[in-house]
């Protein structure tokens, strides 16, 4: 172990293909939570904790400070209010989560009275914003375009190298870049986003929220700067902003919505929580028709 660096333990659910992260200061017992995900069989609708479960059992001894959303996800449940619960960490997500709750809540018909302000989530983050997991160091790098509240961190040891975690902005250099027909979505503005991303050290470990594993190669979540710039299918060096425009405007209006969308985004608006219960004591989800 590296007495230097932070412990980086990545979990990936093969049902969503995410990857969730569990984050640790080495000299110390501060803790941060990446991206969980609350397993729901959408067949049965039926929800588990297998997998937040297992990033709790990793993270026995140590002190949980943070749960961190990159974004707010369209293909998993968050399991941030369940890990909140049992950890008594803070919930944070970029501060665009209020534009993305605007956009979706009237759609999904949200009971009167939710909040479209972010109050769900403990804390909003800013560009240019630190705070610490034990004795690291994370800074807040915005980066829209996926969505308007995709965050990017950077988490910086006292080796100095930065471990950054990238939500859906990046995937594995073979998969390219993130899809931007959601609401609030902009390839050009993912463009300029990936690019401060991309101005990092060349040898910045880039950790994914995401692994496809396309041709069915064995699964990989973490890559470089480098790495990126040089093979990005999508995005490496000498692609030109508007080039990368078209192309990820024409492939997105070939993509089907995520199976997860609509069960998805109205969970992961209210930072993980399911919606009230009904006069039955039951919880229901909406999926309005002919809408999306």
């Amino acid at each position: 172990m590296n007495e230097q660096e932070p412990e980086v333990t990545g979990f990936f659910d093969p049902a969503t293909s995410t990857v969730s992260y569990l984050v640790c200061d080495p000299a110390g017992d501060g803790a941060m939570i990446v991206d969980p995900v609350l397993d729901y069989d959408w067949k049965a609708g039926r929800t588990s904790t297998r997998s937040v479960e297992a990033i709790v059992a990793a993270a026995a001894g140590k002190r949980v400070e943070w749960i961190v959303e990159t974004h707010p996800h369209a293909d998993h449940l968050s399991g941030a209010q369940w890990l909140r619960d049992r950890l008594g960490a803070r919930i944070a997500i970029g501060a665009g989560i209020v534009d993305v709750q605007k956009a979706w809540a009237p759609l999904l018909d949200v009971e009167a009275g939710f909040r479209q302000d972010g109050s769900q989530f403990d804390r909003l983050l800013r560009d240019g914003e630190t705070f610490t997991v034990g004795s690291l160091r994370a800074t807040v790098m915005d980066t829209p375009g996926h969505t308007p509240a995709c965050t990017t961190l950077v988490v910086e040891g006292k080796g100095g190298r930065k471990h950054v975690f990238v939500g859906d902005t990046l995937f594995m250099p073979d998969f390219g870049t993130a899809r931007t027909d959601f609401p609030g979505g902009s390839a050009r503005t993912l463009y300029r986003s990936i690019r401060k991303i991309l101005a990092l050290p060349d040898d910045t470990r880039l950790f994914t929220a995401h692994d496809y594993q396309p041709g069915g190669r064995a699964l990989a979540y973490e890559t470089s700067v480098r790495e990126q710039r040089a093979a990005n299918v999508h995005v490496r060096d000498g692609i030109g902003e508007d080039e990368y425009v078209a192309m990820r405007e024409a492939r997105d209006r070939k993509l089907e919505a995520p199976n997860l969308l609509l069960p998805s985004i109205q969970v992961n608006i209210r930072a993980g929580q399911l919606p009230p219960p009904a006069e039955n004591g039951t919880r229901y989800l909406k999926i309005p028709l002919d809408r999306v």
